[in-house]
């Protein structure tokens, strides 16, 4: 039976080395992966997915107006798997969705910016997805971190300001609520 899952977890939580794990161990068992990737997330240049620790991987870059039926149909797989899912639209989880019925779909993603605030993708997704999974990180402090919390180049907590500012360990950092308190107190 074909699903539609949706694994999320903050910054830092190791989201795309999960999927490039679990894309290994699918194609060592011989089935055809398409890796999709929204292409808001531009930091590596190119169309790549890749980990922290260092593995990578080739993918279709799909921009925001782009059908990934259409995607799918020009690149047949027996599993969809997206990064930073995230950044799909309504309509893209949408499409995963129908997809699901015929081939796994797994995404992958952040749940919440640094507001707290569910992303368009993320909420779409938690309307469909058969399947939810949180990939859990922990905080400097040792708690579970449960938010992304977001910095300006001078260490200054930002509170306010465009959903997306795309950046890495630069920009963000996973927390527990416990400690974003003491922060945001200050």
């Amino acid at each position: 039976m074909s699903k539609l899952y949706f694994k999320y977890g903050c910054m830092n939580s190791s989201k795309s080395a999960n999927l490039l794990m679990i894309r290994h161990n699918y194609e060592e068992q011989g089935f055809n992966i398409l890796l999709l990737k929204p292409s808001i997330d531009d930091r590596e240049g190119k169309s790549i997915i890749k980990s922290r620790i260092g593995i990578e991987a080739e993918c279709i870059m799909v921009k925001p107006l782009d059908s990934i039926k259409d995607i799918f149909q020009k690149n047949p797989a027996d599993i969809i798997m997206v990064d930073e899912a995230q950044f799909l639209t309504k309509d893209q989880v949408d499409e995963l969705y129908d997809i699901s019925f015929q081939n796994n779909v797994l995404c992958f993603g952040l749940l919440t910016d640094f507001q707290q605030r569910l992303f368009e993708g993320s909420q779409r997704l938690i309307e469909l997805a058969e399947s939810l999974q949180e990939i859990k990180t922990v905080c400097a402090c040792g708690r579970r971190a449960t938010m992304n919390v977001r910095f300006d180049e001078h260490g200054n907590v930002i509170t306010r300001g465009e959903q997306v500012d795309i950046g890495g360990n630069d920009k963000y950092r996973a927390m527990c609520k416990y400690c974003y308190n003491n922060l945001t107190k200050k």
